[in-house]
């Protein structure tokens, strides 16, 4: 894991301006909880427990909070959603975030949840199985298959983002971490992802490409190739994702 005092400094500054709202608990989760953490390529994707109801001011307060820290290093790669005892075991809440430099709401998902569970990181306050329901083998597998059925499957299709690197390198990871929740009931992280596709018929220069730009080894150049690489990688995809949702679902 890459992780220096700029993440630090932003975790705790974003600790020290949390407080006035008296969270609960602080939870990291994703690369960050898995020890995958590449600083200023990954996120840092956070969980707020607050006490009580989101209210009209508690999402001013947030917004004001994120505000304030619009200056410091990294603040473009937090994510936080906040939850609340009442609405956490709730699968379908669209729970206020944090993400994109902006507001929103949606969902935390099951396979968030179960890496809470799992892999979770506590910043501050209760643990995740103190304020957290788990997440079914049942519920995160169906997640899954819809996550690459109703989502993946059909971006495949749209030729045009695919010569962007962020498609290439989530289709083709987030594929294979698919595929082996499904087989195995078990999350991996980005770097096994990127370990396992080549065996699972992933096209190797692809492969190689993203691991020479998600971490620090030597890797080909990525300019002149990317209409190919793109087309590779939905040439994969398509046929991967079709024969995954029809074996699980």
């Amino acid at each position: 894991m890459t992780r220096s005092d700029a993440t630090d400094r932003l975790l705790d500054r974003f600790r020290t301006e949390l407080r006035d709202l008296a969270p609960m608990a602080v939870w990291a989760h994703g690369s960050l909880g898995g020890d995958d953490y590449q600083e200023g390529r990954s996120d840092l994707d956070l969980i707020a427990v607050l006490d009580g109801p989101i209210t009209a001011r508690t999402v001013w307060r947030v917004g004001r909070l994120h505000a304030r820290l619009r200056t410091e290093p990294l603040v473009a790669k937090l994510h936080c959603s906040y939850l609340t005892p009442g609405t956490a075991a709730d699968l379908e809440h669209r729970h206020l975030t944090w993400a994109h430099q902006r507001l929103l709401r949606r969902p935390v998902t099951p396979v968030t949840r179960r890496e809470l569970h799992t892999t979770g990181l506590v910043l501050s306050g209760e643990r995740p199985e103190h304020l957290l329901p788990p997440v079914t083998d049942g519920e995160l597998a169906a997640f899954v298959v819809r996550d690459q059925r109703d989502f993946w499957r059909r971006e495949v299709d749209r030729a045009s983002n695919w010569t962007q690197d962020i498609w290439v390198d989530m289709g083709l990871i987030t594929y294979a971490r698919a595929l082996v929740t499904l087989k195995y009931g078990r999350l991996i992280s980005k770097r096994e992802a990127l370990d396992l596709l080549p065996g699972l018929g992933a096209p190797v220069e692809v492969v190689a490409d993203i691991r020479s730009r998600r971490y620090p080894e030597p890797g080909a150049p990525v300019q002149e190739w990317a209409a190919r690489r793109g087309r590779l990688a939905r040439d994969y995809l398509g046929p991967a994702i079709d024969r995954l949702v029809a074996a699980y679902t």
